[in-house]
């Protein structure tokens, strides 16, 4: 019998280290990645259980451009919860929602307006980063100060909503008030989805994650570093380059990337004040979602 738990105690310090080891090479080819980059990179790894894995930069606190998209939409349906609103709602979007210039598929669907489900808009806002929806929600809510108030009251510190997007996108340094941290990030979609606090009742948590499963953009990020087929709740942000110096102050990509075996890890990863062109940044996320995907696949 003892030469049994001896052998049991052995075959785990061995697998404990093998893991440790292989933590200790995922972070050190991250840095390696990262060391030849001119951009800051935020990135945070966490486990299923949310422990943390990776923490480059993981603090620092980076614009978050559409990534907040996600947040919003938490808060909306947290309110839908309340019994404020239902999804089943018709939203009116009108011509004045519709003149701010910035992307938006509601108004290359509908040019004169809709009448649309609450449920509708939010996923136009999520999966295709609409910032007509988005504006018109944030509005809904009662502003970005009220967005900001519940995030922080439902524990989600390392983040600041100051601005809707049409004004953010007027002035290039308010997406700096904008702003969150890769650990916050992960912060975030790890207590929206374990859901432990019950921020969302049952059926507002299916149908976010549902939206965030269904998410059209960001397929060279995130995505593009896990096998084909992989389902990847996430969001993204991107700000553009700046007329004048060509940087991109945000090429983000937060998300859970969901295993074969049913386990699943978080993985948020903010590139920040890149010299580097619109292609490169985003193969710094694939690339680091291709490492943090090997070394979960290799742990399962």
């Amino acid at each position: 019998m003892l030469r049994q738990s001896l052998s049991i105690t052995l075959l785990w310090l061995l697998s404990f280290t093998a893991y440790s080891q292989s933590v200790v090479s995922l972070n050190t080819d991250i840095k390696s990645l990262l060391d030849s980059k001119q951009a800051t990179v935020g990135v945070s790894i966490w486990d299923q259980n949310a422990n943390p894995i990776v923490a480059i930069n993981a603090d620092n606190q980076l614009p978050m451009q559409s990534v907040f998209k996600f947040h919003l939409a938490a808060a909306v349906l947290h309110q839908v919860d309340q019994g404020k609103w239902s999804l089943a709602d018709k939203i009116t979007i009108t011509p004045d929602d519709l003149d701010n210039g910035l992307w938006s598929p509601i108004r290359k669907k509908y040019p004169t307006g809709a009448e649309l489900t609450l449920a509708q808009v939010i996923k136009y806002t999520v999966a295709v980063s609409d910032n007509v929806g988005c504006d018109v929600l944030i509005g809904m809510l009662g502003g970005p100060k009220v967005l900001e108030q519940y995030l922080h009251q439902a524990g989600i510190k390392d983040i600041a909503v100051k601005y809707n997007e049409e004004m953010m996108q007027q002035v290039w340094q308010r997406q700096f008030d904008n702003w969150t941290t890769a650990n916050g990030a992960n912060q975030a979609l790890s207590k929206l989805y374990d859901n432990n606090e019950q921020l969302l009742s049952a059926t507002s948590h299916r149908f976010l994650w549902d939206v965030m499963k269904s998410s059209k953009t960001g397929k060279n990020k995130i995505r593009a570093g896990v096998r084909q087929g992989t389902i990847v709740a996430h969001k993204t942000g991107y700000s553009g380059k700046h007329n004048q110096t060509g940087v991109i102050a945000a090429h983000n990509d937060i998300g859970i990337v969901f295993l074969p075996n049913g386990s699943h890890y978080y993985i948020s990863i903010l590139v920040s004040d890149s010299r580097e062109s619109s292609d490169d940044s985003q193969k710094i996320i694939a690339d680091i979602s291709k490492l943090a995907w090997m070394h979960f696949s290799a742990e399962n």
